[in-house]
């Protein structure tokens, strides 16, 4: 029987042969760890990280404790929809890791979205 990372990086593999981003609209990868949630702005043609960000840094520590980790990671959609806004990305392709669509990673995109970007 495959474990849950296994089964995971399947689904991914599935869409990331679907999934590629360009330099007009790069790639968004998602990575949620059991505690914080990590995401990176990749352009696909040249093999080149454009940014990315986490919830590690953000912040005050005594109060990160008790943000729920939904709150964190629309926050951090809402912070990084800023940073890619200011480089010049309005659209976007959506690479949700293999994940469900729901919870942190809805979550993420709802923060997104209310920046403006579209994906």
């Amino acid at each position: 029987m495959k474990s849950k990372t296994e089964k995971r990086e399947r689904r991914h593999k599935r869409i990331r042969a679907r999934i590629i981003g360009s330099s007009d609209r790069p790639r968004l990868s998602v990575f949620r760890s059991g505690k914080h949630i990590y995401v990176q702005l990749i352009d696909d043609s040249r093999g080149v990280t454009v940014a990315q960000l986490n919830d590690l840094k953000s912040g005050d520590p005594k109060k990160k404790s008790k943000i729920k980790k939904i709150d964190s990671a629309k926050n951090v959609g809402r912070s990084f929809g800023g940073e890619i806004l200011k480089k010049g990305f309005k659209s976007l392709v959506f690479d949700r890791g293999g994940y469900k669509y729901h919870g942190r990673v809805k979550a993420l995109a709802v923060g997104l979205r209310e920046t403006g970007i579209r994906f």
